[in-house]
């Protein structure tokens, strides 16, 4: 007859305390396989296989919850299937993390002043702010890598001259300047602005190790400043009269886009232009609209949408003119591919998060529509576009 182990013994075995063998219990996770007299808890062998499988999934960051509904009753698909999804969980936490410890060592470097609770939340912003930007431009390599580069496509847009004068605001990690270094014309010098503790640290960096790689007559440099106090503002009218002001992907992350955006009027030349890029009617909406529509579900969220985005662009376009009298709209498209369409879900879900338990209830139909497609062609490709303003007083 098998010998039976109490919760000491099978929690020695497996390398755990009693503590989390209660714990596991109460959880739903392992089941004693009989009681002694004393009503003691005693567990088999397969007892221990269990235990030792949740001490391994707990170990690569399975919650218990997970390990309870998706893998302890498993078969080896699931387990495979739940692998997969927690190595990709794994990875995001993994490069997060690293984004952390980069901020924070970025701030310990700095010595121009004395730290405070101030630089914590500092910290904490820049790196949601980084973070934000990373995930979209990652996703963006993924899915868009057949096309032409968007920092190559966003710099052609400017049409920059030789000799300009450039004003970067917010220019984070500068792939605009990065992506097309050999590409910016002679005599061009960009004056780039942004916080401590961003992606601008990496640049400033990058910027010491190829400044001798610039094309002739190309300076640039960085100052670190908040763009909403005037301290920054000060130094940035040092220079005055720029020919070209760049504000992309700032204005969700400022408190004041109107203040901001008239102190850059004020510094931009008289037949100079300021290209700024703010709310605009999400482009993938028409596509999610229509595949609800091949499912003959009607998205009325997305409508809704819709019209929330077109009202705040609306009034953005009402403040730039007050301050620019000429708007140019610069329309950028870019092609999206996708050969899985659990991608294209999550995508939608990232962009309507208040309505993920809808969209869920449909999953099936609409994944159905799209392996159609990408079984017949191979590809799901989605054309998308962002917009830029170019502004002239």
């Amino acid at each position: 007859m098998e010998k039976k182990m109490t919760s000491g013994e099978i929690a020695k075995k497996a390398g755990v305390s009693q503590k989390a063998v209660r714990l596991y219990d109460e959880k739903g996770l392992l089941k004693p396989s009989d009681y002694s007299e004393g009503n003691y808890r005693l567990y088999d062998k397969e007892a221990l296989q269990i235990l030792e499988k949740i001490v391994a999934l707990k170990a690569i960051g399975f919650s218990l919850e997970e390990i309870r509904d998706n893998l302890v009753a498993g078969d080896a698909v699931d387990i495979e299937e739940a692998l997969r999804m927690q190595l990709k969980v794994m990875e995001e936490k993994h490069w997060q993390i690293e984004k952390v410890i980069t901020s924070i060592n970025r701030t310990l470097e700095r010595k121009d002043k004395k730290l405070d609770w101030d630089d914590v939340a500092e910290i904490v912003q820049n790196v949601s702010i980084d973070l934000k930007a990373d995930e979209g431009h990652w996703d963006a390599l993924l899915h868009t890598s057949q096309e032409l580069d968007w920092y190559v496509k966003v710099f052609r847009s400017l049409d920059i001259k030789k000799n300009e004068k450039i004003l970067d605001l917010g220019c984070g990690f500068s792939k605009l300047w990065r992506n097309n270094w050999t590409d910016i014309p002679s005599g061009t010098k960009v004056y780039a602005y942004d916080m401590h503790g961003s992606w601008a640290d990496d640049f400033a960096g990058f910027l010491e190790e190829n400044r001798s790689t610039l094309p002739k007559g190309v300076e640039i440099g960085i100052t670190f400043g908040d763009l909403e106090k005037d301290e920054a503002w000060k130094k940035i009218k040092k220079e005055k009269d720029y020919s070209l002001i760049i504000a992309h992907y700032i204005s969700d992350e400022l408190k004041d886009v109107e203040k901001f955006t008239e102190r850059a009027s004020k510094v931009l030349a008289k037949d100079g232009m300021f290209s700024f890029n703010c709310v605009q009617v999400n482009s993938w909406s028409g596509y999610f609209k229509d595949l609800f529509g091949g499912i003959e579900v009607k998205a009325d969220f997305i409508d809704q949408k819709i019209a929330e985005d077109e009202k705040e662009r609306d009034s953005y376009i009402d403040m730039l003119r007050k301050y620019f009298s000429d708007l140019n709209l610069i329309t950028l498209p870019t092609r999206w591919h996708y050969t899985d369409s659990k991608e294209i879900i999550d995508k939608m879900i990232k962009f309507y998060p208040e309505q993920e338990k809808l969209i869920l209830a449909y999953e099936k139909k609409l994944r159905a529509v799209l392996d159609k497609k990408i079984k017949k062609d191979g590809e799901v490709v989605i054309e998308t576009s962002s917009e830029f303003w170019h502004c002239t007083k």
